[in-house]
């Protein structure tokens, strides 16, 4: 780092090292490198939004997209590592700039025509071959811009060269404020088809700053290499390189440790997104809070001033991971407005804690592109685990606990090193505890009270916390001791039922459990799906939100009124439960996105609605519009059941004017649409309301609000559903029977969804 004051005596001499023009020069690059940033994640989320209506929109594409987007990353910082050690600077900035205008060509972005995902197939190679051809090109041109413009700005000479690492502040702030900007205001204002025009203008743009910073960092270097600098910024790398290039295992532990402080943060962000997006909606706003929380970290620790001072943030990490661990613990994901925010601010400060030692142990800017690589590469790891291993290796999202264990252990070590007695303690100590815990849950809680097991489990739990509180200054031995009490609740917990079944797929985490008295219940996240009665009697009878005397039931025995044979089409399997609604002489037909749910349905030992009711029934894979779009126009359905929410997430495409249009392609002429808007956090019916209006349709709400105690207790839930038809005609037998039953009145103020406009934060419950 003694190059810099070198470089100001040569600076000084040219004329430029007046105050304005070095102002100028860093308010250029940090301006560039902000707008940059700032397109590279604006088109995450506007990109991600157009995949999602092919795959159901489950949380799973963004988590892919976001794969895909730190792999192309890490093409990037490839790319920019290897042309400024491998070329001239005249020839690097030369073939940059070209590859920039040529990847003009490829704008604007879209989904390529004719792009429709395998039915029943593998997802992800399709996803990451449509993001390629879509995308590839102008993000991975984006991508090289924080380590090829820093690189460069390293070598201009200005007072501030020495240390370019504040750039990448700048970078990332331009990423946040973009990231934050797309659900609160791009989304709500703009169509797709503009935010596509919008976003291809602003980057021929970036383009043409990218090139002025590339001959403006040319033209000063030269300028220095005239005045025979032999300290120039080209000469500095080399002198500042020589003894870190040598191959030593210092160095390559150095570089393993940039990569696992990037690898768990990567990993984190990608569990808290599926955490927020598997019960709420997969949309912008729940994907870009975590990203942008992420992004801020990096702003803050390479900031040249700390607003959090990393000693501060180390001393918060464990005090925040003792409460969510206690609710890990004992099982219970609590309520989420609650519990989010708790999940994301213990993902913001390990993220300060992995981000500040990765601050703390930057090299210098000889090796600057060297070390984005290497961050880089931990990035993309991180993706590769979650989406593609973490899939395989576990039923549920255990990946999401396994990397906070793994964040502790990359908290600073103690000095020196450590002596063999100190490992076997961090070693031994964890086990001990998991084993007592282990030991408290299989004995001393076999045979209490429900109430002694409801309270004291997470007692157990926060007794158990408290004492790795103790473990805090020896990082292996918090790790361990993190990983040890999460895996003993998994070992010996006796609260509630265990599932007697478990899968994970591309669309989600599924289990099934036997609640006793004989039913067995189907969830997705933390969403109840489906529930049935296990005895003879009563194995037929619709149960949960589709019960007979619900308002499901209530336009099924409107419908039979006419005495015919009713043609009906489900969209979303789940337990199979309308199965049980058919009648000699009714066809059937399922769509249902993921083959694991037909498989759970089709089950005889976890549920028999399917093969007791309808087992001819067919069913139809792929996601449900594209495979209505595809079907002939013969098929009439007198009842089409809209139910194809995974968990309480919205596939939007599922509700827009385009969606609508597909749907009464194939419904009868005196057909209905039944569509189901129970959720949790977002209010549906104004946007089925205004579809319906928008169409000239009629649109009648069923609401349930309360249930006896004895309904809840036979597992029947209350729900919503709105029925659409063509005219007053087929709904006027429900408004007279069924009080419960009103007329859905639009607001033409609104703006309906389509598949260019949808605004879901709008639509949530606040």
């Amino acid at each position: 780092m003694s190059a810099a004051p070198a470089t100001l005596d040569v600076a000084a001499p040219v004329g430029e090292a007046t105050g304005e023009r070095h102002s100028l020069l860093l308010w250029g690059f940090a301006l560039t490198l902000f707008a940059n940033a700032a397109l590279l994640f604006a088109v995450q989320p506007m990109f991600s939004k157009m995949a999602l209506p092919l795959l159901g929109g489950s949380a799973s594409v963004w988590n892919t997209c976001m794969l895909v987007f730190q792999t192309l990353l890490l093409g990037g910082y490839l790319y920019a590592h290897l042309s400024t050690r491998l070329l001239r600077p005249r020839a690097q900035v030369a073939l940059h700039v070209a590859l920039l205008a040529v990847s003009l060509l490829a704008l604007p972005v879209a989904v390529p025509a004719g792009w429709t995902p395998p039915p029943g197939g593998a997802p992800v190679p399709w996803l990451v071959g449509l993001l390629l051809v879509g995308l590839g090109l102008p993000f991975f041109l984006l991508s090289t811009g924080a380590p090829l413009l820093q690189h460069w700005f390293s070598r201009t000479g200005h007072p501030a060269a020495d240390n370019p690492y504040f750039l990448y502040a700048a970078s990332n702030a331009g990423s946040m404020l973009a990231l934050l900007a797309y659900p609160f205001a791009i989304e709500p204002l703009l169509a797709l088809s503009s935010q596509r025009r919008v976003w291809s203008v602003l980057y021929g743009v970036v383009v043409l700053l990218v090139a002025l910073c590339g001959w403006t960092a040319l033209r000063r270097e030269e300028r220095l290499s005239a005045l025979g600098s032999r300290l120039s910024a080209e000469a500095t790398a080399v002198a500042e390189s020589r003894e870190p290039r040598a191959e030593s295992l210092a160095l390559w532990r150095q570089r393993v440790w940039w990569t696992l402080l990037a690898f768990a943060p990567s990993s984190l962000l990608l569990g808290v997104t599926t955490y927020l997006s598997t019960d709420m909606a997969a949309f912008p706003l729940l994907w870009v809070v975590p990203l942008t929380l992420y992004l801020l970290t990096f702003v803050l620790v390479f900031a040249r001033r700390q607003l959090l001072p990393h000693w501060l943030m180390l001393r918060v990490h464990p005090l925040l991971l003792l409460p969510l661990l206690v609710a890990l613990f004992a099982g219970r994901a609590g309520n989420l407005l609650v519990m989010a925010p708790l999940h994301l601010l213990l993902f913001f400060v390990t993220a300060m804690v992995c981000h500040g030692e990765l601050s703390r142990l930057r090299p210098g800017p000889a090796r600057l592109t060297e070390f984005y690589l290497w961050l880089s590469v931990g990035g993309v790891l991180g993706g590769v685990f979650n989406v593609l291993v973490a899939p395989v290796l576990f039923d549920s999202v255990f990946e999401y606990s396994l990397m906070l264990a793994v964040a502790c252990a990359l908290r600073p070590w103690p000095a020196g090193r450590a002596s063999w007695p100190e490992l076997r303690r961090d070693a031994l100590l964890p086990l001990a505890l998991g084993g007592g815990v282990v030991f408290t849950l299989k004995y001393l809680f076999v045979g209490a009270s429900p109430l002694v097991t409801i309270y004291g489990v997470p007692v157990l739990g926060g007794v158990a916390a408290t004492l790795c509180l103790f473990f805090a200054r020896r990082p292996l031995r918090l790790a361990l001791g993190v990983l040890a009490l999460l895996m003993a609740a998994a070992v010996g917990r006796t609260t509630g039922r265990p599932p007697i079944f478990a899968d994970r797929s591309f669309f989600g985490v599924y289990g099934v459990r036997d609640l006793g008295g004989g039913y067995h219940v189907l969830y997705h996240g933390t969403t109840l799906h489906g529930a049935q009665n296990r005895r003879v009697d009563r194995v037929r009878e619709p149960l949960t939100y589709y019960r007979l005397r619900g308002p499901l039931g209530d336009l099924f025995s409107v419908k039979r009124l006419a005495g015919r044979p009713l043609d009906v089409g489900v969209v979303g399997l789940g337990a199979g439960t309308v199965a049980c609604y058919a009648r000699p002489g009714d066809r059937l037909t399922f769509y249902e996105i993921d083959p694991a749910i037909e498989r759970i349905a089709r089950d005889r030992r976890l549920f028999t609605y399917v093969p007791d009711c309808a087992p001819s029934a067919p069913v139809i894979l792929g996601d449900a519009r594209v495979s209505l779009d595809r079907a002939p126009s013969d098929a009439r359905y007198d009842v089409l059941v809209l139910d194809a929410f995974s968990s309480d997430a919205i596939p939007v495409h599922l509700l827009t004017r385009e969606a609508l249009a597909v749907y009464l392609r194939h419904l009868a002429p005196d057909g209905v649409l039944a569509v189901h808007v129970s959720n949790r956090y977002l209010n549906l019916k104004p946007v089925v309301a205004d579809l319906a209006a928008d169409a000239g349709l009629v649109a009648l709400l069923g609401e349930e609000r309360s249930l006896s105690a004895e309904d809840r207790a036979r597992m029947h839930s209350a729900s919503s559903w709105v029925a659409i038809a063509r005219s007053r005609a087929p709904l006027e037998a429900l408004a007279v029977r069924e009080p419960r039953w009103r007329a859905l009145v639009a607001d033409p103020s609104r703006r309906v969804w389509t598949d260019d406009y949808s605004n879901v934060l709008g639509a949530m419950i606040w």
